[in-house]
C-alpha cells in the first residue's frame, strides 16, 4: 500500500535524473552541518564522523568523512548517493581508518536513536503487512511519538529530540542531547529495556506481561494515551475482533482458562457481533471477577490492559538502539522506493502528520520548474523554502534552534576557562 494513491505520482525511474537536482537544490546542507557539527564545540566532532552512502545498484561504501560543510555538499553532489547513513564520531577521520590500527579505531559517541517500524506491528494490524502502510494503521506510529517522546523527556530529562519520517513505513528517533551522545552501550541498553513493554518472537502468543499487581507509572502514563487511541484505532479502524481467527487471538492474551470460556459463551457466534460490543464484553467480564470470581481476577487481572498494550506500544528494535556504530539513515534522504523525502516531524503536532502528503522526488522537481518569483527574490530565498519542504524544513529549524542554545553556553565555558590560563 502506501495506499492512499501516494507513489502513483513517483517513478523510481527517475531517481538518477531527479536526485543530482534534489542535491544540487534542495538538500539543506547549512542547517543539516550546524546539526551534524554541534557547533564546533568538540574540534573532531564533524570531521571524525561517519557516513555511509549507498549507491545506484545497490553498492555501498562506509567510513565516509568530510572536512567540512563544503567537503560534504561536494562528495554528497559528486556520488547522488540512492540512501545516507549516519553513523558514529570515531576516534580518527573514519576515511583514513585503514592507516589506524583496528584496536585504536573506535566509536566514540553518537546520538542515542530509535527505530520503529510498521512491520514489527505485523501480527497486530489486518490491513497491510510488510512495507505497506494505510491510514488504518498509521497511528500506531502517532501513539509511538507520544509515549516515547513524554517517556525520553520526563522519565530521563532528555530534551533535544528529532524525529524523522523514514520515508516509506516507519520512523526514527535522534537523541541528541550530550549526556545521550556519550552513553555507553550498556546505558543504551538499559534506556531501550525500559521503553521495550512487548517481548517475544513470532512464535510468543503473549508479549505483554505485567506483573504484582501494580503498573509501573510510565506504563500508567502510556496507558493513557493508549485509552484515548484505542476504541478509533484498534475497535474500529483494525476491527480487531471482527472473526473468529481474530477473536481467537485476542482471547489467547487472556490467563485463565474459565475467564476465556464465560467470553465464548457471552459472544455466541463470533461473526454475529461487532468488535465493539466484543470488547465491551470483555472488559466487563474482567471487572466482575473482582467481586464475583477472585480465581479469574487473581489471573486476569491486568488482562485488558495487557491486550491494549500488545495491539499498540511501541516497538522498538533494540538492537539499533544500543551500539554506538549502529549507522541510522539520515533525515532528509530520498527513499528510493516511494521518492519520499525522511523529514523532520513535530512531536507536538504528531497528530496532524501525514505520511501521505510528504512531498516526493518528483513533486519537488515539478515545484522548482513551476517556480516564479524575480530574480533577486530567487537568490534571496534558499530553494527548499520555495517548496512543500518549507514547513518539515521550519520544523528542524525550530529544533536546531533549542539545541543551539546549549552549544553556545559550552563555547562561553571554554572561552572563560581559556582566560583564566
Amino acid at each position: 500500500m502506501a495506499k492512499e494513491g501516494s507513489v502513483a505520482a513517483y517513478d523510481p525511474a527517475c531517481l538518477p535524473d531527479f536526485l543530482p537536482i534534489y542535491y544540487k537544490r534542495l538538500f539543506p546542507y547549512g542547517p543539516y552541518y550546524r546539526w551534524i557539527s554541534y557547533g564546533g564545540v568538540s574540534k573532531n566532532y564533524f570531521t571524525h564522523r561517519e557516513f555511509s552512502f549507498t549507491l545506484k545498484d545497490d553498492i555501498y561504501l562506509r567510513y565516509q568523512s568530510f572536512s567540512d560543510q563544503q567537503d560534504m555538499e561536494k562528495e554528497i553532489q559528486k556520488r547522488c548517493p540512492y540512501k545516507i547513513d549516519i553513523g558514529a564520531v570515531f576516534t580518527h577521520r573514519p576515511k583514513d581508518h585503514k592507516t589506524v590500527k583496528a584496536a585504536a579505531f573506535q566509536a566514540q559517541e553518537k546520538e542515542l536513536v530509535f527505530d520503529i517500524d510498521m512491520t514489527d506491528y505485523d501480527d497486530v494490524r489486518n490491513c497491510c503487512s510488510g512495507a505497506d502502510i494505510c491510514p488504518k494503521c498509521w497511528p500506531l506510529m502517532i501513539i509511538a511519538v507520544k509515549i516515547i517522546d513524554t517517556a525520553l523527556r520526563e522519565d530521563f530529562g532528555f530534551e533535544h529530540l528529532l524525529w524523522v519520517y523514514s520515508g516509506r513505513r516507519g520512523i526514527h528517533c535522534w537523541v541528541c542531547d550530550e549526556q545521550a551522545r556519550k552513553l555507553s552501550p550498556n546505558a543504551r541498553s538499559a534506556v531501550a529495556e525500559y521503553l521495550s513493554v512487548v517481548k517475544g518472537g513470532e512464535n510468543q502468543t503473549k508479549k505483554v506481561n505485567l506483573y504484582d499487581h501494580s503498573i509501573h507509572p510510565s506504563i500508567q502514563r502510556a496507558m493513557k494515551v493508549v485509552k484515548t487511541c484505542f476504541q478509533d484505532y484498534a475497535v474500529k479502524k483494525q476491527d480487531f475482533m471482527g472473526d473468529e481467527e481474530r477473536l481467537d487471538k485476542v482471547l489467547g492474551l487472556i490467563p485463565d482458562e474459565s475467564l476465556r470460556k464465560h467470553l465464548r459463551e457471552d459472544y455466541g457466534e463470533a461473526d454475529s457481533e461487532t468488535s465493539s460490543f466484543k470488547w465491551q464484553a470483555l472488559k466487563q467480564r474482567v471487572e466482575d471477577a473482582k467481586t464475583l470470581n477472585k480465581q479469574e481476577w487473581k489471573k486476569s487481572w491486568a488482562a485488558v490492559e495487557e491486550i491494549m498494550l500488545q495491539y499498540t506500544y511501541p516497538r522498538l528494535d533494540v538492537n539499533v538502539s544500543k551500539g554506538v556504530n549502529h549507522l541510522l539513515k539520515s533525515p532528509f534522504c530520498v527513499h528510493p522506493k516511494t521518492g519520499r523525502v525522511c523529514v523532520p516531524m513535530d512531536p507536538d503536532n504528531i497528530e496532524n502528520f501525514d505520511p501521505f502528503q510528504v512531498p516526493t522526488l518528483s513533486q519537488l522537481c515539478e515545484e522548482l520548474n513551476q517556480m516564479g518569483g524575480t530574480e533577486d527574490e530567487k537568490k534571496r530565498l534558499k530553494d527548499y523554502k520555495k517548496t512543500s519542504l518549507k514547513e518539515p524544513m521550519q520544523v528542524f529549524e525550530d529544533f536546531l534552534q533549542k539545541l543551539e542554545k546549549t552549544w553556545k553556553g559550552k563555547k562561553l565555558e571554554q572561552s572563560d576557562m581559556k582566560r583564566e590560563f
